[in-house]
């Protein structure tokens, strides 16, 4: 009884109701393709903790996460009954050479919504982008670059409530096959998402 009055008066029992400053393990989902994997596979390396980690999202450009009933939103709502639904959600736009519509990005975005916590925040990028000259075969000659204006122009529609934190980068040296990030960076993506949302 003495060490509890002793807690009160120093006003030491105050420590188990603080707050933690970072934010919760595993609280934040995404969606993506293999570009948003490799960001996945180097924050995990870097030893981000707020965002999952890679779970299979190979292929899955826009088009797969229009249906809010499709196979990637089923493989997202199995992380769901891992980690609970999340109260942050990074959608990356991704394409092939047939690239997607504004209405298409705004659909990913509400899909986003549906899946996650109630109010949850949302981030929106393009795919990672390269030193001039480089161009991925996947995406077509400006592909990378038309995923940024439209994570761009959905951050600047106040109504889709979007955040654009900026956009990843590949330098040559990073890039594998000329798509994706080698192991090197992996990381470099990884240290980038952890500048962006911790």
């Amino acid at each position: 009884m003495h060490l509890l009055q002793l807690f009160i008066l120093t006003g030491l029992s105050a420590i188990t109701s603080a707050v933690p400053t970072a934010e919760a393990a595993k609280s934040m989902g995404f969606i993506g393709c293999s570009m948003a994997e490799n960001v996945a596979q180097g924050y995990v390396a870097v030893q981000g903790q707020r965002m999952w980690g890679p779970y299979g999202t190979g292929g899955m450009v826009v088009q797969s996460w229009t249906n809010t009933n499709s196979a990637s939103w089923k493989l997202f709502d199995q992380q769901v009954a891992k980690y609970g639904k999340p109260t942050a959600v990074w959608v990356q736009i991704c394409i092939f050479t047939q690239g997607a519509t504004f209405d298409e990005v705004k659909k990913l975005i509400g899909n986003a919504r549906q899946h996650a916590a109630p109010n949850a925040t949302v981030y929106i990028t393009g795919q990672p982008l390269y030193d001039a000259g480089q161009t991925c075969p996947l995406a077509g000659a400006n592909g990378p670059q038309s995923t940024d204006a439209l994570a761009q122009q959905a951050a600047k529609d106040a109504s889709l409530g979007v955040t654009y934190p900026g956009a990843f980068k590949l330098k040559p040296g990073e890039v594998q096959d000329g798509c994706h990030a080698n192991t090197v960076g992996q990381q470099s993506l990884g240290k980038q998402a952890i500048a962006f949302w911790g």
